[in-house]
């Protein structure tokens, strides 16, 4: 029986989840609660001049808006660090790594000489075999010892076989000079220890992966599955960066997309199932395979977003569409719902939810649902109520009030008056539209008057006509 599946998310707290990082956990978290294993969260907040408890905040936010869920505890890296530091001095008493008494300047000279000649500018140590005896009273770092022949596989699920010289690696340094652990040290220390089988992150790591395996190798233990995906591209191809807008998922949220939409999408982004564009959580789960990734970076298409949540929006059950309209709202800054617009905005949506690809759409579409009398008519609409028209309200109000309110005896009223006027009903239906949302656009007059109810829709439609 196989171990189980154990894969993380490693977040540097220095900002908001973007969307690179978005995707990334989306990867992991897929692949785990795909085949019944653990996703872990570890907060990677080595950098204390960069880390901050505010982008660790955001990087909360954005996976719980994401819905992402961890299992366990979250794991931070600097309150790991005294077993980082033990796993080094391990090392230096198997003799596998040793102290480096070398100078900054030194480090520095010799890189120029090396330049100057046209040599490799790998830094080789002259404190790697010296014996101890000649260690002098002085400040060092502690230095892993690299392989200094053959080669180093790194066995990559989506990248392939990627070799590397081993006389191309240097002898990495594992503590500073003040005992504190590098980062490429903890990072295989934690991943060791919090049991991690998988490391599923962005291909620019790729070049780390092969230096990481020579701590693994040293200490012994199973080196995990890597997985080292591709980064994500704006419309232009170049790496997504801010000039290409929103990048954070937080942004995403307050800018009304909706998170299965997004989950949808950011899966779609470098990995594909066939030609499946639009799947649900519990496929996506069952279907994501390292195997499906691609090696080239993924553009990233706001159009495709908003066409795949505009499906996401369409088949949501209309309560948690209104739960998360709500969200959006609070995270957008606009002001929330009364009690009385969150209920008639819910009973409207099963007319509204298949015509709308984020929630600001889904809020303008419902705009007659959620305005209250008097209801102000825009510039278009106001063209609709003349004198003509207001008339011709007048005259409709009274065949409303003693009619069945369903859409069957609705449209037999007013197919009937508009018959009896010789008009068409869509002669109507601009002053309608008007008078009930004050808008010349708006979903089906029989829709809002079946969700507003005879007696809104009637003193709308006397108020308009007055």
């Amino acid at each position: 029986m196989s171990a189980p599946v154990v894969t993380r998310f490693a977040p540097s707290p220095t900002g908001f989840l973007h969307i690179g990082g978005a995707r990334t956990a989306l990867f992991n978290w897929l692949y785990a609660r795909g085949r019944g294993g653990k996703f872990l969260l570890r907060i990677e907040d080595t950098d204390r001049a960069r880390s901050t408890p505010e982008a660790t905040a955001a990087i909360l936010q954005g996976m719980a808006w994401l819905g992402l869920d961890h299992d366990g505890d979250i794991v931070s890296q600097f309150d790991n660090a005294p077993r980082h530091a033990e796993v080094a001095l391990d090392l230096l008493a198997q003799g596998k790594a040793y102290k480096c008494f070398a100078t900054q300047d030194e480090i520095t000279a010799f890189r120029e000489a090396a330049r100057a000649e046209g040599r490799s500018t790998l830094y080789h140590s002259p404190w790697r075999d010296a014996a101890p005896d000649t260690h002098p009273d002085a400040p060092y770092v502690v230095r892993i010892k690299a392989p200094q022949s053959g080669e180093t596989v790194i066995r990559d699920q989506v990248q392939g076989d990627v070799t590397i010289r081993n006389d191309q690696l240097d002898d990495m340094v594992l503590l500073r000079s003040d005992g504190t652990p590098v980062y490429m040290l903890a990072v295989v220390v934690d991943d060791h220890d919090m049991g991690v089988t998988h490391v599923v992150r962005g291909d620019d790591h790729l070049n780390n992966a092969a230096r990481q395996m020579m701590i693994y190798n040293a200490m012994g233990w199973d080196v995990p599955v890597w997985a080292h995906i591709p980064l994500i591209h704006g419309p232009d191809g170049k790496k997504l960066s801010k000039r290409h807008g929103a990048l954070g998922a937080q942004e995403y949220q307050a800018m009304g997309y909706p998170a299965a939409g997004m989950r949808n999408y950011l899966a779609r982004l470098g990995w594909s199932h066939g030609d499946d564009e639009f799947f649900t959580d519990a496929q996506a789960q069952e279907w994501f395979d390292l195997s499906g990734i691609r090696k080239s970076p993924a553009q990233f298409d706001l159009k495709k977003l908003e066409n795949i949540c505009g499906q996401h929006i369409a088949v949501t059950d209309d309560a948690a569409l209104r739960r998360e309209t709500e969200e959006y709202l609070q995270a957008a800054g606009e002001p929330a719902f009364s009690a009385a617009q969150s209920s008639a905005f819910e009973a409207a949506l099963y007319c509204l939810k298949e015509r709308a690809k984020t929630f600001p759409e889904l809020v303008e579409k419902a705009h007659f649902a959620l305005a209250s009398r008097p209801i102000e008519p825009d510039e278009k609409a106001a063209k609709n109520l003349d004198t003509v028209s207001r008339g011709i309200l007048t005259e409709l109000t009274p065949h409303l009030q003693n009619a069945s309110w369903d859409r069957e005896t609705l449209e037999e009223v007013l197919n009937g008056f508009a018959a009896a006027k010789d008009t068409k009903f869509g002669k109507l239906a601009g002053p309608l539209r008007a008078a009930l949302a004050g808008r010349a656009v708006t979903p089906s007059v029989f829709d809002m008057m079946l969700v507003l109810g005879r007696d809104e829709t009637l003193a709308r439609l006397t108020e308009a006509s007055a």
